[in-house]
């Protein structure tokens, strides 16, 4: 059974769906069952990939990498960025080249959590605002 929010990849070709209403089906592409992302909350690497979230006049900023920012680089790099607040989703997509960060400017919530996909190393997110 799917969750609301969950992240699949296909292990084939490479689509990732995210979960808008939980079902009680297998998600499946190519033929296969697609595999569900784990989200990761620890990085002990070099590279950095937890979300780093602050606010700051009036809006929310979310960095991939506190310390060092995640490198964004044709190869290897941060694919998008979500901000959830108080149960409402804001996403920004993000190419080789950009900078690994996004800025919300939204009204402060009481629940917060902040997600990232990096095409190598997967799902990471973060629920500590700074």
């Amino acid at each position: 059974m799917t969750k609301k929010t969950q992240v699949y990849k296909c292990e084939i070709c490479g689509n990732i769906v995210e979960v808008l209403h939980e079902g009680a089906g297998e998600l499946v592409c190519c033929g296969k069952p697609m595999k569900l992302m784990e989200e990761r909350t620890a990085d002990t690497s070099q590279e950095k990939h937890v979300p780093f979230i602050k606010r700051e006049n009036g809006a929310y900023v979310v960095v991939v990498g506190e310390n060092a920012l995640h490198p964004m680089e044709e190869k290897h790099y941060i694919e998008w960025i979500e901000l959830v607040v108080d149960g409402v989703v804001h996403k920004k997509f993000l190419k080789p080249g950009d900078k690994p960060e996004a800025v919300f400017e939204i009204p402060e919530g009481k629940e917060i959590l902040g997600r990232e996909y990096c095409n190598v190393h997967g799902l990471w997110t973060n629920k500590e605002v700074k």
